[in-house]
């Protein structure tokens, strides 16, 4: 939940600086949730869920993979790819595009920091002592 609440307020924090102080307008991502008519609160709240999603993908590479925590920065760093690049895809303002894929790249490495830091907290190799 941390880290849903910490990548939802980046992305707010990314859409205000992007669209009110630097009046450049943001591209609308396939992904991003219809949920509100705000642009902003779209952004939040999908940056929620897939904080969520992630968090809960580390859960079970934990529970299931032998380098949980390799496996889960290869995942997210590919999924980071995938919404760097998503905004380039469309027909806009390069301006848009670079403003867009710069505040989803910072909520990949936000998220991603995040839970594999929480995820090295979290593991106990086998036969390992305890202070």
């Amino acid at each position: 939940m941390a880290t849903a609440c910490v990548a939802a307020l980046l992305a707010v924090a990314g859409v205000l600086i992007c669209q009110d102080v630097l009046d450049v307008r943001l591209v609308r991502p396939a992904l991003l949730l219809d949920l509100a008519h705000s642009f902003a609160v779209d952004y939040a709240v999908t940056a929620f869920v897939l904080a969520l999603v992630a968090t809960g993908l580390a859960h079970g590479l934990l529970l299931t993979t032998p380098r949980p925590r390799t496996f889960f920065a290869w995942i997210v760093g590919l999924a980071t790819v995938c919404g760097v690049a998503a905004p380039f895809a469309f027909d806009t303002a390069v301006s848009s595009q670079v403003a867009t894929a710069a505040i989803n790249l910072a909520l990949g490495i936000c998220t991603g920091s995040l839970i594999g830091a929480v995820m090295s907290r979290t593991v106990r190799l086998t036969g390992e002592r305890l202070p």
